[in-house]
């Protein structure tokens, strides 16, 4: 089996602003390409679980099956394990992974999932290969990450356009690819998988509440996450830049005409049997 390669840094962390957006993730908003493919008696692994809200949805939708989830960060799957016991979840169990060295026998899952994972990850292809290899003739590989680039946002804001080029330079920089929902097709296929439906989903922010949650999770990140920490540890800007955009999140997100769009790239790509 091949040894890790540790060549990206997680640009967010897991700062309590990223995980109040990890933990508001499920199945429904965060899936919903994958789950018509689902039978109750598959064996699922979710890749970069994170605080496993999305794993337990997924467990829950195999009952006669078993779903797995992993992560690189061991402090964070404490939270993945919490949140599957107080769902009262027996079909579930978590481990520390690497998805470039997946510590399983080939042809092991019906279903290898990942959410946001491979804009994040040293060698994208590599992983996808990975993730073939340990799923069974005729299983799926599921996999969904954003497209930062392709974010929009209405009214125009130059603070919000100073944000994403900051926060594009920042990922580039820690070994990631922000931009990975309109790639993950060409890495597939650069992977060796040849049977690929490729689809797009969105989600949007636009409602009072939804502006409100939105703009004050990225504001508190830009301020306080392991992004913000690396974005000036970078030289790529100083505190009081961040402060700055900070400001513009806010302001953003007490307009009433406000509206953001996230767009994700997403495919299913099914195993030769």
């Amino acid at each position: 089996m091949p040894e890790p390669r540790e060549t990206a840094v997680y640009t967010h962390g897991h700062h309590e602003s990223v995980l109040r957006s990890h933990t508001w993730r499920t199945a429904a908003n965060s899936a919903a390409y994958l789950l018509p493919s689902l039978k109750p008696h598959m064996k699922i692994l979710d890749v970069g679980c994170g605080p496993g809200t999305i794993t337990a949805d997924l467990a829950e939708l195999v009952p006669d099956g078993q779903v797995t989830g992993v992560d690189r960060a061991p402090e964070i799957l404490e939270q993945a394990r919490a949140t599957a016991a107080g769902r009262g979840l027996a079909n579930i169990d978590f481990a520390v992974a690497d998805v470039h060295a997946l510590d399983y026998p080939d042809d092991t899952f019906c279903v290898v999932h990942a959410h946001q994972v491979l804009q994040h990850v040293g060698d994208p292809v590599r992983a996808l290969r990975e993730m073939r290899r340990v799923v069974k003739p005729g299983g799926l590989i599921a996999v969904r990450d954003a497209d930062y680039e392709a974010m929009t946002w209405y009214p125009a804001s130059e603070g919000l356009d100073t944000w994403l080029d900051l926060y594009r330079r920042v990922a580039r920089a820690n070994g990631g690819e922000p931009d990975a929902g309109r790639r993950l097709k060409a890495w597939a296929l650069r992977a060796g998988l040849t049977d690929i439906t490729a689809s797009s989903g969105t989600w949007t922010f636009a409602t009072p509440q939804e502006r409100a949650w939105w703009s004050g999770l990225w504001a508190d990140r830009t301020l306080a996450s392991a992004y913000a920490d690396r974005a000036v540890e970078g030289g790529h800007t100083d505190e009081a830049g961040l402060r700055a955009l900070a400001e513009a999140w806010r302001e953003w997100g007490a307009r009433e005409d406000g509206w953001f769009s996230v767009l994700h790239g997403e495919i299913v790509c099914r195993e030769e049997a």
